[in-house]
């Protein structure tokens, strides 16, 4: 299925909620909606649905214009990150009454809510009501009403937001392996960077109601167009330093920090005396690999271990860093430590926020 947004907005009274934008889901495979808390996220779904029409534009399945036409004259099914169950419903009819409303034979209906409970691991629960369930029980419950469907659309809106850690991995893995077979057309809205990456597919980042970027999901990763781009798509915060390039070629950010750059940099920024390098957390480590290597000696504000790995918040001047640290690692608050960074996995952006230069391979570091 091949849907089309053409030129659509929406507002609510006088709010924009969408400003325009044009987009085409690729079919067959997992497409991610990207950005924070009101990015527009479910009210693009809502529009691609047809729960709302556009104030302007066109939404297009297939060719045929469907603007206007109703949720449930159209082949979709959405999920919410709300548990939204039938409770006075088994887990086997919550599952079964899509198809029992399309007066689909009780046999077909049995093979395929037991076919589905296998997959998504609910088989012994079939028997309960919703209330006897975990969160990750209900969660899958609903999803299987949906996928029961066979829709040609799917829209999940942030699923397992719901969920704890373990759980959503678990579930996310499952729902990648479901749909991996092309079948079914995936729009899933997340705010979380790294769970847009664990998808793969494609992604469109959005902010405020306006579509910053659209493509396959590495490559958007790896060349955010635009300084908002690369803050949606970056957890923890990418560094964000402004410097001014001198006749050198060498860029200056103030508090006694002089980085050499690269030609490859250099030509992506001829005509800016005045640029913002950006920097991933996870290009900053602790030790130098090489002793082409920049060190920048800053003050440890704050160090967050979380599983395996530690989050170092520092600062030199008016320069703040965070660094994604593979392991634990003991610092104390107020100690003064080198950080390093390979100049080459710098991006570069103009003083207006849009990309000049991308890394062409991120470097992780540890």
């Amino acid at each position: 299925m091949q849907l089309v947004l053409d030129k659509i907005s929406k507002k609510y009274g006088a709010e924009d909620h969408l400003y325009p934008m044009s987009l085409e889901l690729v079919p067959g495979t997992i497409n991610v909606l990207l950005g924070t808390t009101k990015a527009g996220k479910t009210s693009l779904m809502r529009v691609m649905a047809g729960l709302d029409k556009p104030t302007s534009g066109h939404v297009l399945v297939d060719g045929r214009d469907v603007t206007g036409v109703s949720v449930s004259k159209r082949n979709l099914a959405m999920v919410y990150q709300q548990f939204i169950n039938y409770p006075a419903f088994t887990v086997f009819d919550n599952i079964a009454s899509p198809l029992r409303l399309r007066k689909v034979p009780e046999a077909e209906i049995r093979v395929r809510v037991l076919d589905l409970a296998e997959r998504l691991h609910i088989t012994p629960y079939l028997q309960r009501t919703p209330a006897e369930l975990s969160g990750g029980q209900q969660q899958r419950t609903a999803l299987a009403r949906a996928l029961i469907k066979q829709a040609d659309l799917l829209l999940l809106d942030e699923p397992l937001v719901n969920l704890d850690y373990k759980l959503r991995e678990e579930l996310r893995r499952e729902l990648t392996e479901l749909f991996s077979d092309g079948r079914t057309t995936v729009v899933y809205a997340t705010t979380e960077p790294l769970e847009a990456l664990q998808l793969g597919g494609h992604t469109v980042v959005l902010h405020e109601g306006r579509l910053l970027q659209q493509g396959p999901t590495l490559d958007v990763f790896n060349a955010p167009n635009s300084i908002q781009t690369a803050r949606t798509f970056s957890d923890p915060p990418i560094n964000l330093m402004p410097a001014r390039i001198d006749a050198e070629g060498r860029a200056q950010l103030g508090a006694g920090l002089t980085i050499p750059l690269s030609a490859a940099q250099l030509q992506a920024a001829a005509g800016h005396g005045e640029v913002v390098l950006g920097l991933r957390a996870h290009s900053l480590f602790m030790h130098a690999h090489s002793a082409a290597d920049f060190a920048i000696e800053a003050q440890v504000d704050l160090a967050e271990i979380s599983g395996s790995e530690t989050y170092v918040h520092a600062r030199r001047g008016t320069i703040n860093l965070v660094a994604q640290l593979t392991g634990v690692h003991n610092l104390e608050l107020g100690m003064v430590c080198n950080m390093y960074c390979q100049p080459e996995s710098l991006f570069v952006f103009s003083a207006a926020g849009a990309l000049l230069f991308a890394p062409t391979q991120p470097s992780f570091g540890a």
